[in-house]
């Protein structure tokens, strides 16, 4: 099985450290970071697969940080899901029309969140495996 990096980006250390303490469980390394500001530098030193994401963040919001994600050729194909406390339909449509891969209202389970990260990177892996099956030689 391949080793995924999941960078986990909320300014709650303590849903921080729960998620990585299960995802590590389920064989994911983890990045922590705190903010929109503390992601970018996350991603600038590791190669990151999937980013698990609050909206509410001092210095740069969620939001923010998914904009320079998505306006970054480096970062945009970069999966992202929300988790958030912010359950209003506005805000979900929001978070997606932004590039968000996914959305998880707090409070939620651990189970929710690994079945969201398990789809995300199935799908892209399946999508990476047809694309170099139809490259021409």
């Amino acid at each position: 099985m391949e080793e995924f990096n999941i960078l986990v980006c909320d300014d709650d250390k303590s849903i921080v450290d729960a998620i990585e303490i299960y995802l590590k469980q389920e064989n994911y390394n983890v990045i922590k970071a705190y903010n929109g500001l503390g992601a970018l530098q996350a991603l600038e030193e590791n190669e990151v697969h999937l980013i698990l994401l609050d909206i509410m963040m001092p210095q740069m919001d969620g939001m923010e940080l998914i904009d320079n994600l998505r306006n970054d050729f480096a970062t945009s194909h970069i999966p992202i899901v929300m988790i958030t406390a912010k359950h209003e339909d506005d805000t979900q449509v929001r978070a997606l029309k932004y590039g968000a891969d996914g959305y998880i209202a707090k409070p939620f389970t651990m189970e929710l969140v690994t079945a969201r990260i398990d789809s995300v990177l199935d799908r892209r892996l399946t999508l990476m495996s047809r694309l170099s099956e139809n490259r021409p030689a």
